[in-house]
């Protein structure tokens, strides 16, 4: 437990969960607890079932959700924190929701004037035309699933017997094939509506896969990224953009993919990025200045906020 600070609320750091990235959910909480309790009273509950903690009281608790992916960042977990008035950092139901499904984040940045890859979205293999796809998207296609994170389950894909190959074994759900940019890996960090720096993703094994993600050494950082002034400039502002216009809250990463000759394109919004220290948002946001605890800490400077307007209000009724 941290140090108690008068008027001031506990904060319940949720992790793990039930999807599949619930390992790396787990060392997001440790590090975001470790981090808060410098300053806060903390306390840090491991959810192994899709319920919020019992024992949580929206009159003296608030919640930084650290679980990524399914019961994290779908809205379900927000969902039932609002219906119990329990304030929580990031964002709320309807973004949350629509952050998960990457086709429909894709549609809704796309209309803001944000390019996106060309995509096809499907539940079964055995209704995939493969050789429309190709006609329409090219032979170079990535597979994955439009509502998990961390690269879980993806696929790079040339032509239309790989294409088969890989979607043949796959259980109904929810799919996307999505023409498959080559370049320039790069994310931006969001922090109340704010891009901070551009971070360039380099795995050494050229795909920016789960290995590539949590194994030490698979992948070089550049922070802040090699771009010209202009093309920096206006990557954070389509990061912003993407931000505003899926209603997102308090904090978010944006993926884009650069052509080595310019062009860039949207890829998806993560509501909750891994957080430790040296995950993709910690290094984003020390091109603007921040060190990991000055990070955390404004991670969950707007929810202690709207903490203490619902408890003025309730007084003042």
């Amino acid at each position: 437990m941290g140090r108690s600070i008068p008027d001031e609320p506990l904060i319940a750091v949720l992790s793990g969960g039930i999807g599949e990235e619930r390992e790396v959910s787990l060392a997001t909480g440790r590090a975001v607890t470790a981090a808060l309790e410098k300053t806060h009273e903390v306390e840090l509950l491991e959810l192994n079932e899709a319920e919020a903690p019992a024992g949580l009281d929206g009159g003296r608790t608030v919640v930084f959700p650290a679980i990524h992916g399914t019961f994290g960042e779908d809205g379900e977990l927000q969902s039932l924190l609002d219906e119990r008035g329990i304030e929580y950092a990031g964002s709320g139901v309807l973004a949350s929701r629509l952050c998960m499904n990457k086709q429909r984040t894709k549609s809704i940045v796309e209309s803001a004037g944000v390019a996106v890859p060309s995509s096809v979205v499907f539940e079964e293999s055995d209704f995939v035309d493969v050789e429309n796809v190709i006609e329409r998207l090219g032979p170079d296609l990535v597979v994955k699933p439009v509502d998990q994170g961390s690269s879980v389950s993806l696929s790079l894909i040339e032509g239309p017997d790989e294409l088969r190959e890989a979607i043949n074994p796959l259980p109904r759900g929810n799919w996307m094939i999505e023409k498959r940019v080559f370049g320039r890996e790069l994310t931006v960090g969001v922090l109340h509506g704010q891009a901070l720096g551009v971070v360039e993703v380099i795995p050494k094994s050229g795909v920016y896969d789960y290995e590539a993600k949590y194994v030490p050494g698979s992948t070089e950082y550049r922070y802040p990224a090699r771009l010209p002034r202009d093309m920096e400039g206006t990557i954070r502002r389509d990061a912003e953009k993407a931000f505003a216009v899926c209603g997102c809250r308090d904090f978010a990463r944006i993926d884009f993919i650069a052509t080595q000759d310019g062009p860039w394109y949207f890829l998806e919004v993560n509501t909750i990025p891994g957080l430790t220290e040296t995950s993709l948002l910690p290094k984003s946001a020390s091109c603007a200045g921040y060190d990991f605890a000055q990070l955390v800490d404004e991670l969950v400077t707007p929810t202690i906020s709207r903490f203490r307007d619902r408890s003025n209000l309730l007084d003042k009724n």
